[in-house]
């Protein structure tokens, strides 16, 4: 290993990643646990935790799974007791855009985008970063949006979650990292998911994507990569309350 090799290795580290299951979460899974880290996954469907766990262990990942529902208000409890050791990097990339008329979206259905969007991240981290401090280290990486900063139509809960979260990370951040611990928070652009399933169906939509970047193309999974193996290592130590925008320059346009 090259001499500054060691600031990005993951070797020896515990990662979470809440919705590991499929997208943005099974991609942050995988960067992870390529670069050594042990990972667990987090999400409430089954069938597709398990798909995961398959795919990532024929990657030669070592990972396990958790089934919980964070938009209930003792799952993010229930993943910290089934815990069976210590976690180092925590990325909270749950997420859910039920894409509603602003008036048409129910409380039941605004309570659910906060639970999961805000709420399960405080209390993940509410939970865990003690046990990081006693460590002196720790990763929190939560995930924002291009909402953060600017709305879509259909996407008002989503969007008010998404630029509480960038509050979130700063308030995480100024608690925890005198011990240790950095927070900080990752922006994609428009990338291929579940939840925006929806905009890749649409041709002209994608290319209209595409043409608002400053690199000339919507995000692939596997841009997120470096991003998210820098802010869980020693390489981002000086880095913290932060929010990082991989979006091919769509904010900067």
């Amino acid at each position: 290993m090259g001499q500054l090799d060691r600031l990005f290795s993951l070797a020896g580290r515990s990662a979470l990643i809440t919705g590991g299951n499929s997208g943005l979460g099974l991609a942050f899974a995988e960067a992870l646990g390529r670069q050594g880290a042990r990972t667990v996954l987090v999400a409430r469907r089954r069938p597709a935790l398990d798909a995961a766990e398959r795919l990532l262990k024929q990657a030669q990942i070592d990972v396990s799974v958790i089934e919980a529902d964070l938009a209930e208000p003792g799952g993010p409890d229930r993943v910290a007791a089934a815990l069976d050791h210590p976690v180092d990097i925590l990325v909270n990339a749950a997420g859910i855009n039920l894409r509603q008329r602003f008036e048409d979206v129910t409380i039941d259905a605004f309570d659910r985008h906060m639970a999961i969007h805000l709420r399960a991240p405080f209390r993940l981290a509410q939970l865990l970063a003690p046990q990081m401090a006693e460590r002196r280290f720790g990763r929190i990486i939560n995930i924002a949006s291009l909402q953060s900063q600017r709305a879509f139509p259909n996407s008002a809960p989503y969007g008010a979650a998404k630029g509480g979260i960038v509050q979130l990370t700063r308030a995480i951040a100024e608690r925890w990292s005198p011990h240790g611990i950095t927070c900080n928070a990752i922006a994609p652009g428009f990338f291929p998911t579940e939840l925006t399933a929806d905009v890749f169906k649409d041709s002209e939509l994608v290319a209209r994507h595409a043409k608002q970047t400053a690199i000339g193309r919507n995000g692939k999974l596997s841009d997120l990569f470096g991003p998210v193996i820098f802010l869980s290592s020693e390489a981002a130590g000086y880095v913290t309350g932060q929010t990082l925008y991989v979006d091919g320059g769509y904010t900067a346009k």
